[in-house]
């Protein structure tokens, strides 16, 4: 029986156990504050962030929201971001991506006050994860250990292959399974657009992290038998459906599953679980400020 990993009871386990540490924060006049930022008129990145909102209110961290028109001056973003990094209030910052052009997204990434940096991708906080001392985590990437945690794969010894390098995903996942640290120790592989004989690398791993952006590149025939696939892909195509589309992974979901022993739906897989751990980074991060300890899950 394949096991298919429900990303959405995962993610709210995750959400009912940060509960408890944010009243214990907010006793102590630390009550976890998330700050979003967007600078966009994308539909999709206006529901992302009201989606990442109305998680704060639902667990009990303060949210705040700030919008900025996409053709404003590019200093009108960074005078933001100081402003959250000198508010006491504000424990998490986030900047919703994409930023327009003329914005520059690393310069983006290194303005954020690193103790603020919930998203994980300021380069100091890239280097700690690295030299394996992180403070955050990346919350795909963090997201899909609390996944294989759940769903009891061992990752010491596993071979795992990564199938894409972006720096949001494919990288930092690749870094957290080679980790001398629990849900690590695995020997890893990671595959990109220049990959000569994708299938035969996927077809000797335990672990398939599909993470390239690319609808169903993935197939049933590409995996050994009981592999475990982690599919972070949410492409859409066009389909027969009342709204002329659907979601689909980087996995071909239904061979894949005739495969698999564990596998992730998209929808309802990894993407749950990256706004959790915004949300767990959030109070981890107000612990720190505060200097108050508490239990995360």
């Amino acid at each position: 029986m394949t096991t298919v990993l429900d990303g959405n009871a995962v993610a709210a386990d995750v959400r009912d156990g940060l509960r408890e540490s944010i009243e214990t924060l907010a006793d102590a006049g630390a009550r976890p504050g998330l700050a979003t930022v967007l600078m966009s008129d994308d539909p999709a990145s206006e529901t992302y962030v009201s989606m990442k909102q109305r998680d704060c209110e639902e667990v009990g961290i303060d949210g705040s929201h700030v919008e900025l028109a996409p053709d404003a001056p590019a200093e009108d973003l960074f005078d933001t971001v100081a402003d959250l990094n000198a508010d006491p209030a504000v424990h998490g910052i986030l900047v919703q991506m994409p930023v327009p052009d003329h914005v520059d997204k690393r310069r983006v990434l290194r303005a954020i006050d690193p103790a603020k940096d919930v998203d994980g991708f300021h380069p100091e906080n890239v280097g700690r994860m690295v030299a394996g001392d992180p403070r955050f985590k990346p919350c795909t990437p963090h997201g899909i250990q609390k996944l294989l945690a759940a769903a009891d794969v061992e990752t010491e010894g596993a071979d795992a292959v990564v199938v894409g390098r972006s720096d949001i995903v494919g990288k930092p996942i690749t870094n957290l399974l080679i980790q001398k640290a629990p849900l690590g120790n695995a020997t890893t592989t990671v595959c990109h657009s220049r990959t000569r004989d994708l299938a035969a690398k996927t077809r000797e791993a335990d672990i398939v992290v599909a993470a390239a952006g690319v609808p169903e590149l993935v197939t049933g025939d590409m995996l050994k038998e009981g592999a475990t696939v982690i599919d972070v892909g949410v492409n859409r195509v066009e389909a027969d459906t009342e709204k002329g589309y659907e979601l689909v992974g980087d996995v071909e979901f239904e061979s894949a599953k005739e495969r698999a022993g564990v596998i992730t739906p998209v929808p309802g897989g990894v993407g749950p679980m990256t706004r959790a751990m915004l949300l767990y980074n959030t109070v981890k991060a107000a612990s720190e400020r505060a200097d108050v300890p508490i239990d995360l899950p």
